[in-house]
C-alpha cells in the first residue's frame, strides 16, 4: 500500500469522526501485517502492569474483604518507583466502572507524573457467532471507551481459546473477525489493539503472525510483545520475529524454552526490542513467588540500567 493510498484509506475511515485531512506523518504507521516504522534510534520508557499484584489487588466480581490494595495504591507505587508510566489491568478497577472513577484514576496518574502506558482485557474472540461472541465484542467496545477516558494510548488483547471440536483454521478465522469488527470501532477512538502471545492459537510465532498477516488493513493494530509467554524450542527466536510489530511490550523475569522455566536473559529481551528499533512502553509483569513489594524494585533498577 503506497503513500498516497494509505493516506486516502486513513481519510475515508475517520471521516465519520470529522478527520478532514491528516498529517503525512501518519503514512508511516502499522497497516495490517506491516512492521511498526519508526524514525531514530530505540526508546524504552519503564511502566509496571498492575497484575504483578495479583494476590494483593481487589479483583473485580471477586470477595475483596482480604485484599491488600487497589488501583491508587498501585499507582502510588509506581510513582514511588519513579517509573515513567503505570499498566492498569482491566480486572482490578472498581465496579460499576463509572466515567468519575476513570478520571479519578487518570487525574491521580498525571499527579504523580505518571502516563497509562495502557490497560487489558481477558476476551475470547473464538465463540461462534451468538450472544456469548456478541458479548465478548460488546466488552472490548467498553474497553476501548475507558482507554479512550484514561487517555490509554493501547489495550492488550487476547485471541482467545478454539472451543469443542472446532480447528485452528476455525478459531483463526473468528479471531481474525473480531479483531477486525474491534478495529472498526477502536479507530474513532484512538487506541490501539495489541494482540498478546498468550497461548493457544497464538502459542509460538507462526500462529501469531498467521494471525497478524490476515487482519484488515488498519493503523490502530500491533503485538503486544510479551517476553514470558511463548513456551517453544527457542522463544528469543519467536520474540525477534514478533518484536518488529509491537505497539506495547512487557517483560517478565522467566521464560519457557521447550516448557521449562528459567531465568530471563533480560539484557537479551531488551536487545531484541531495542534491534527492531521499538519506542514506547515496557511494562514488568511479576509473576513470581517472592513478595512483590521487595523484589519489584530491585528488578526495576535492572531494567532501568539495561534500557538505558
Amino acid at each position: 500500500m503506497n503513500h498516497f493510498t494509505r493516506r486516502r484509506w486513513l481519510q475515508s475511515t475517520l471521516a465519520g469522526i470529522g478527520a478532514a485531512s491528516l498529517s503525512p506523518g501518519w503514512a508511516g504507521q502499522a497497516f495490517g501485517a506491516d512492521p511498526i516504522e519508526r524514525p531514530g534510534p530505540a526508546h524504552l520508557k519503564l511502566s509496571l502492569a498492575a497484575y504483578s499484584f495479583n494476590s494483593q489487588l481487589s479483583r473485580t466480581g471477586a470477595d475483596n474483604s482480604s485484599a491488600a490494595m487497589d488501583l491508587f495504591d498501585f499507582i502510588r507505587f509506581c510513582s514511588e518507583l519513579e517509573l515513567d508510566a503505570t499498566e492498569l489491568t482491566g480486572y482490578y478497577f472498581e465496579q460499576p466502572e463509572s466515567t468519575e472513577y476513570l478520571l479519578e484514576l487518570k487525574y491521580e496518574c498525571h499527579r504523580l507524573g505518571l502516563d497509562i502506558s495502557g490497560t487489558a482485557i481477558g476476551n475470547d474472540f473464538c465463540h461462534p457467532d451468538g450472544p456469548e461472541r456478541d458479548a465478548q465484542l460488546a466488552i472490548t467496545r467498553d474497553w476501548i471507551d475507558r482507554a479512550a477516558v484514561l487517555g490509554a494510548p493501547a489495550i492488550r488483547i487476547f485471541a482467545g481459546q478454539m472451543k469443542g471440536d472446532d480447528t485452528e483454521e476455525i478459531a483463526i478465522e473468528r479471531c481474525v473477525r473480531g479483531i477486525d469488527q474491534s478495529l472498526e470501532y477502536a479507530a474513532t477512538k484512538g487506541v490501539w489493539l495489541a494482540l498478546e502471545n498468550h497461548g493457544g492459537i497464538t502459542a509460538s510465532a507462526d500462529s501469531m503472525l498467521g494471525i497478524v498477516e490476515r487482519v484488515a488493513p488498519s493503523p490502530w493494530f500491533g503485538v503486544n510483545f510479551d517476553s514470558g509467554n511463548f513456551h517453544t524450542a527457542d522463544p528469543y527466536a519467536d520474540l525477534e520475529r514478533i518484536a518488529p510489530y509491537a505497539v506495547n511490550a512487557q517483560i517478565k523475569v522467566s521464560v519457557f524454552p521447550g516448557g521449562e522455566k528459567q531465568s530471563a536473559d533480560l539484557e537479551r529481551i531488551v536487545a531484541i526490542l531495542k534491534a527492531a528499533g521499538y519506542r514506547g512502553y515496557v511494562a514488568l509483569e511479576y509473576e513470581e513467588e517472592g513478595d512483590p513489594w521487595t523484589e519489584i524494585p530491585v528488578i526495576i533498577e535492572e531494567l532501568r540500567r539495561i534500557a538505558g
